[in-house]
């Protein structure tokens, strides 16, 4: 694998820091401030900063805005235990700075995604526009289960490991490649400096360990919905069709056929494409998401 090719930025990046609810939020801007607002919130293990793909695609002016979850990319944190609705707190800490007099455009990956949707049904005048990417959420839990899942992650916290080190940048790439094997190498050599940084012992990830650890509290999906129900922005549902989370989503989305993720909501999917589509497809993505936002500027 040659190691001299790597993805250049079309579009200058530029990072800005925030404390917000105690830990020091890093923000990856693009464009101008005075240009329409646009809110990318990225994955597990991921970082804002690699949203650069889709920025370079965009075709019109756009300022946009990507923070670094707590505990990931350089938003350093470090905790025993991560409680999603942190997530959702910080979301609106983060647009009561950058968006304080009207509501925002938000476009969430993933884990991304599912902290948005939460966000855009409990604070529904807050978001005008909701992109969806691979946001499914997860299957239903039984609370019965309840007592052996707060055991295990009482027991797993007791020995935290950290994530596995790498000697090299380089050597990192073909993890990124296996989870976006669709990735180009180049882009996979710029989002390894983004998602580890250089140690005395080589190039670790930059995300607390305590993220490995299962949440201490199961997924309640009846809530998820409830929330989902109150949202009053547009939403578009996208998806790649190569996508394995979504052939596993749908085996409980297809449990209960009365279920339908966002009333009204326009879906799209993307060929060649997995999960990860905003590094496998960005260019595609960046048409779809300006298609639905652009004729409402």
């Amino acid at each position: 694998m040659s190691s001299n090719n790597c993805y250049v930025p079309k579009v200058q990046r530029r990072s800005s820091s925030h404390r917000i609810r105690g830990v020091d939020y890093h923000i990856s801007e693009w464009g101008e401030t005075g240009d329409p607002m646009l809110v990318l919130l990225h994955g597990w293990g991921d970082a804002g900063g690699s949203f650069q793909f889709i920025v370079d695609a965009l075709a019109s002016a756009w300022h946009v805005v990507a923070p670094d979850w707590r505990g990931f990319g350089e938003s350093y944190c470090r905790t025993e235990a991560y409680w999603f609705p942190d997530y959702v707190a910080d979301l609106d800490a983060l647009l009561n700075i950058y968006s304080p007099q009207g509501p925002a455009r938000l476009v969430g990956h993933s884990m991304g995604a599912n902290v948005a949707g939460l966000y855009a049904g409990i604070m529904p005048e807050r978001v005008s526009h909701f992109v969806n990417v691979e946001g499914f959420g997860l299957a239903d839990s039984d609370p019965a289960n309840a007592p052996a899942h707060y055991r295990r992650w009482i027991e797993a916290g007791r020995r935290i490991r950290g994530y596995i080190k790498y000697r090299s940048f380089e050597e990192l790439v073909p993890r990124i490649l296996k989870r976006s094997p669709r990735m180009s190498e180049d882009r996979a050599r710029f989002v390894a400096r983004l998602w580890g940084a250089e140690s005395e012992t080589g190039v670790e990830l930059r995300a607390d360990p305590a993220h490995k650890l299962p949440n201490a509290v199961q997924y309640r999906r009846a809530e998820a919905v409830a929330c989902r129900e109150r949202i009053e922005a547009r939403v578009l549902l996208v998806t790649g069709e190569e996508s394995e989370f979504f052939t596993a989503a749908k085996a409980w989305l297809d449990a209960d056929q009365g279920e339908v993720l966002y009333a009204g909501a326009e879906t799209r999917v993307i060929p060649g494409a997995g999960h990860m589509v905003h590094f496998e497809q960005p260019e595609r993505l960046a048409a779809l998401i300006e298609a639905f936002l652009l004729p409402d500027l």
